[in-house]
């Protein structure tokens, strides 16, 4: 991702930016009617007469909207065009005397909120210079300051952006941590432009900076573990508590270095805790809770669907036109050959595979020692069509298994099919090795076969078939965790190792 595709499609950001900009100026109108200016003081001590609407309500009701206006213009008209280039010197010349004209008026209404000072000076011509000196500094303050927004703000929609790489390889950091904590960096910084006040400013960033951290740790780290408990939610409250009330004094001392000012700083840390005991860790875990029921029904929505989707490719792959035609084939070169007998016996065997696969085969579960009668029919029907060529040789070492074993349907036939698909060439020598054990409510599965190179007027010489793709997904699905398996393949021999949790 380059800065150009940010650049590209900012509707939606300019419509969250301009809303959170104007919730922030909305709340600054609001703390100008608590009636109390952080000035009153310094006039008392000038010795001047103090009105407040005078000296601070008007003048920082003017300074609010000057710099909401400001935000607005360098944020969605100045900087998208700087970073197009488009009219470059044009907007560098417009956003520079933007930050004049701030400056300019910052220091008229100056001359208001800091009216004291002319009781400092030995003149008024030397206070205004040393206002409107200030009132440009802070204009150039300013301006750093949007730049850095405009860095923060391009840096989280980066971090935003790449948030699924991110999260690959820490999985504490999800889209919803980098876009809480790109909200958190944007609030911080307008509080701050906005001068509303050092106290509240901190207070704010505190508790948010400090509530996003609880989430993540409880959300990734604590929670998890408290469902093993007895009792979940007690087991998260009282770890959260002590985790917060430890955390109380490290949080006062670092407000003292802050607020120079012992009950500020003690009250802040109290109200941190208070906060996040109520609010952050109830709402975190409703929010858990949440997370988890979203989880758990996407998850049977997937494994249903994949279970569907699995059964119906498997039916479509194994019950097909080309199966019979093999199988009638095999009847007819065994009639050819011999009589009634051999001919009797492929057409029972082709029977009991039939009912098996309409029938048995739409259950969830089936005894394992069916699952093995099916695929010892299917090998027997094969040695029917090879018994002619002695170059093929086919060994089967099956163990017999107890009644009360059962095995999802058609799960070991596929690599069986595919050993005979491949590894069987009336031109060539071939083998197929099949072995199958029980232990311990384990099922231990390995097939070997030959290979060959295929000819190439065979019509699926290019075709990988979806049989060995079926079993992989269906094994996923009703046995997770629960399998393994194995396939090597070399230049002379195919090899599947599948080993079951029953």
């Amino acid at each position: 991702m380059t800065l150009k595709s940010y650049i590209a499609e900012p509707i939606h950001r300019h419509k969250v930016e301009f809303w959170a900009a104007t919730t922030i100026f909305v709340f600054a109108l609001f703390s100008l009617a608590i009636g109390v200016s952080p000035n009153r003081y310094l006039f008392r001590e000038a010795g001047i007469e103090y009105n407040y609407y005078e000296h601070y309500f008007f003048p920082q009701l003017f300074r609010y909207l000057l710099l909401y206006l400001v935000f607005l213009l360098t944020n969605f008209v100045l900087v998208p065009r700087l970073l197009k280039k488009q009219s470059l010197w044009l907007n560098v010349f417009l956003t520079l005397v933007t930050f004049v004209v701030v400056g300019m008026v910052v220091g008229v209404l100056d001359t208001y909120t800091k009216g004291y000072l002319f009781a400092r000076f030995e003149s008024a011509e030397q206070t205004y210079d040393y206002v409107f000196q200030q009132s440009f500094h802070y204009a150039f303050w300013l301006l750093l300051m949007l730049g850095l927004y405009t860095g923060i703000k391009y840096s989280g929609l980066y971090l935003l952006s790449n948030s699924t790489s991110i999260e690959s390889k820490y999985n504490i950091i999800t889209r919803d941590v980098l876009t809480a904590f790109v909200a958190w960096m944007v609030s911080v910084f307008l509080l701050l432009i906005l001068n509303i006040g050092e106290e509240i400013t901190i207070i704010w960033g505190l508790v948010s900076l400090s509530a996003l951290i609880i989430y993540c740790y409880s959300f990734y780290s604590l929670l998890p573990k408290a469902l093993h408990k007895k009792n979940p939610f007690r087991y998260y409250a009282i770890i959260s508590a002590l985790i917060l009330i430890v955390s109380y004094l490290p949080v006062a001392f670092l407000m003292l270095l802050l607020f120079q000012d012992e009950d500020s700083a003690f009250g802040s840390s109290f109200f941190n805790v208070m906060f996040h005991m109520f609010i952050t860790v109830p709402a975190t875990w409703f929010l858990f809770k949440r997370h988890l029921k979203g989880n758990e029904e996407l998850y049977v929505l997937k494994e249903e669907l994949g279970k569907s989707t699995a059964n119906v490719d498997f039916l479509r792959s194994q019950i097909n036109p080309h199966f019979l035609f093999n199988a009638l084939n095999t009847l007819y070169g065994t009639a050819l050959q011999e009589n009634s007998e051999r001919t009797a016996q492929g057409i029972q065997m082709l029977g009991d595979m039939m009912r098996f696969m309409l029938h048995e085969n739409l259950q969830q579960k089936i005894l394992l020692s069916r699952e093995i009668d099916y695929m010892l029919n299917f090998i027997e029907l094969q040695r029917l069509r090879t018994s002619v060529s002695p170059n093929i040789n086919i060994e089967t070492k099956i163990q017999e298994v107890v009644s009360d074993k059962f095995i999802a349907p058609m799960l070991l036939i596929p690599f069986v099919e595919n050993a005979f698909k491949h590894g069987i060439s009336l031109k060539h020598k071939s083998w197929i090795r099949i072995t199958l054990h029980t232990a311990d409510n384990k099922l231990y599965f390995d097939v070997y076969n030959s290979t060959h190179p295929k000819q190439e007027q065979d019509p699926e010489k290019d075709k990988s078939g979806v049989g060995l793709v079926n079993v992989k997904q269906r094994l996923d699905l009703l046995y997770p965790k629960r399998h393994e398996l194995i396939i090597r393949e070399t230049a002379e021999e195919y090899f599947v190792h599948l080993t079951l949790q029953l």
